[in-house]
């Protein structure tokens, strides 16, 4: 597990997280393959996940983490950050755009190390906020950003901000 993160806080537990590379991207494009069945869809195909995995890697705006339930189990877990210059903030902006863990390694602290880890790679990254959706039928992963201190907000003039998004066409 060459890119281990420094060892998690009693708040993770046990579990260990690291940095992907590029020769465990399959490993990352697997898990989100299983994040995307796990959610009902059917696309991105398994290909697509593959070479967009690779691809975000060889980049310097995204990163993958890896989680495990120990040092000898594998992989269960994968957080994919994403970094960007923010103007409201003058400075970097992260996002936590997936995090999923397998059903079997639920509650077992793979989820709490891997927001930890990516929170800690933000921060030494420079990044002055981090951001998140999450579906709000979902208590548990609610939970688990709230301990973190994550939280819906609004500005004035008041509301809560929203997730919006648009599917755009293809454009030949």
């Amino acid at each position: 597990m060459s890119g281990a993160v420094p060892a998690p806080s009693p708040r993770s537990g046990r579990a260990t997280v690291w940095l992907a590379e590029m020769h465990e991207a399959e490993t990352v494009a697997d898990l989100l393959v299983e994040f995307r069945d796990h959610t009902g869809r059917d696309w991105p195909s398994r290909n697509a996940f593959h070479a967009a995995v690779e691809r975000l890697i060889e980049g310097r705006d995204a990163e993958y983490l890896l989680g495990a339930s120990d040092e000898d189990s594998p992989p269960a877990g994968v957080c994919q950050i994403r970094y960007r210059f923010g103007v409201w903030v003058a400075g970097e902006d992260g996002e936590i755009e997936d995090l999923f863990v397998r059903e079997q390694a639920r509650r077992s602290g793979v989820g709490a190390a891997l927001v930890e880890a990516a929170l800690d790679r933000a921060a030494r990254r420079g990044c002055r906020r981090m951001k998140l959706d999450v579906n709000a039928a979902n208590p548990a992963a609610r939970a688990l950003y709230e301990r973190f201190g994550f939280s819906s907000w609004s500005d004035p003039p008041g509301g809560d901000d929203l997730l919006m998004r648009l599917r755009l066409p293809e454009v030949p």
